[in-house]
């Protein structure tokens, strides 16, 4: 390469500022990297990105260049120390009784508790509440086994549980909401047991929201339709004692009268 002569007796000229040097087209391609890497990361948004990925490319020395990584960590250099320790898992709540009773009572679990693996529940001529929302399940899969004898059990499940209905009723059901999801690794609460003149209804309600009015009226509605039907039989039953009192009368009676 042939260099301009220097005249004798001259100082050289000043060298340029690496600053002020010309960009390569590599040197543009490893910042754009370094911004795709610090988007990726969440250390810029999306808007920013585009905006220095103009400003690369548009960048004809490393002066122009710089400003778009000034904020940005060096390649090599450790960042910032940030503590990714998660905060300590909350203690699992107290066991409690498994076995919930309530005889002309009521019985209720809510808030926070542990659900051991099968939770037996026994109403006569009672009601029990269980709330599941903030429940803790000690396995993937419960059992709540139900015996209600004229008596009713309401259950509140969060979003994400299935309920499986596989209990036997007699003058009683069960009312399930439809599964609202298809992971197969979702909480299942089974229920078991037998109903006898009793029911078992399950809603759907995420924490904190409050029963809606429809589903308030339709509980109202067969807790009614339970003592009608209780009424009726209590009714029967004492007509049915009354004839055979009567009967009963009546052949002592004729025995009597067949002595004499």
């Amino acid at each position: 390469m042939n260099l301009p002569e220097q005249p004798s007796g001259s100082e050289p000229p000043a060298r340029p500022s690496p600053a002020s040097m010309r960009a390569s087209d590599a040197d543009r391609d490893e910042v754009a990297d370094r911004l795709r890497e610090a988007l990726a990361e969440g250390r810029i948004t999306p808007e920013e990105h585009a905006e220095r990925i103009d400003v690369v490319y548009k960048a004809k020395t490393y002066a122009e260049l710089e400003p778009v990584l000034s904020d940005l960590p060096a390649q090599h250099a450790p960042g910032p120390r940030v503590d990714l320790r998660k905060e300590q898992a909350p203690a699992p709540p107290p066991p409690q009784s498994p076995h919930l009773v309530a005889v002309f009572s009521g019985v209720e679990r809510k808030g926070r508790w542990l659900v051991e693996p099968t939770t037996t529940v026994t109403c006569v001529f009672g009601g029990a509440e269980l709330d599941f929302r903030q429940a803790v399940l000690s396995k993937g899969e419960v059992t709540l086994n139900v015996t209600c004898v004229f008596g009713g059990v309401n259950v509140v499940v969060p979003p994400g549980v299935r309920v499986v209905g596989s209990n036997f009723a007699v003058f009683g059901g069960t009312d399930l909401p439809e599964d609202d999801t298809v992971d197969p690794d979702a909480p299942v609460i089974r229920l078991t047991g037998m109903l006898l003149f009793g029911g078992v209804s399950v809603e759907r309600r995420a924490a904190g929201e409050k029963r809606g009015r429809d589903r308030h009226r339709h509980h109202r509605e067969l807790h009614r339709e339970h003592h009608d039907e209780m009424r009726r039989l209590h009714r029967e039953r004492r007509e049915e004692m009354r004839d055979a009192r009567r009967d009963r009368l009546r052949e002592l009676r004729d025995e009597r009268h067949r002595g004499r």
